[in-house]
């Protein structure tokens, strides 16, 4: 088994800053990719960012240029840099990890509001 564990969500102004970290534990032989989703209700679950092992990043177009995804894997941890942000950046963030052969297991998510 494999336990994702969230934190850094909160409140913030717009144009603020938050840094979103994700520890991965238990079972983690191999990690094919990290990364982070967001939710908001009623919608879909959109992919934000995403980092490979071998370092390759992947990021939504709503936030390029103003999200930093990162990794360090010796501690099986990824953070998600978030600058200028938006009210629409409203969501619960959830982390994800991806095996090799495609089993994807998913953190229990962290509230970022975006709000004045």
């Amino acid at each position: 088994q494999v336990q994702l564990v969230e934190s850094g969500g909160g409140l913030v102004q717009p144009g603020g800053s938050l840094r979103l970290s994700c520890a991965a534990s238990g079972s983690i032989s191999s990690i094919n990719a990290m990364g982070w989703y967001r939710q908001v209700p009623g919608k879909e679950r959109e992919l934000v960012a995403s980092i490979a092992t071998g370092g390759a990043t992947n990021y939504a177009d709503s936030v390029k240029g103003r999200f930093s995804i990162s990794r360090d894997n010796a501690k099986n941890t990824v953070f998600l840099q978030m600058n200028s942000l938006k009210p629409d950046d409203t969501a619960v963030y959830y982390c994800y990890l991806l095996r090799p052969l495609g089993t994807k297991y998913w953190g229990q998510g962290t509230q970022v509001t975006v709000s004045s």
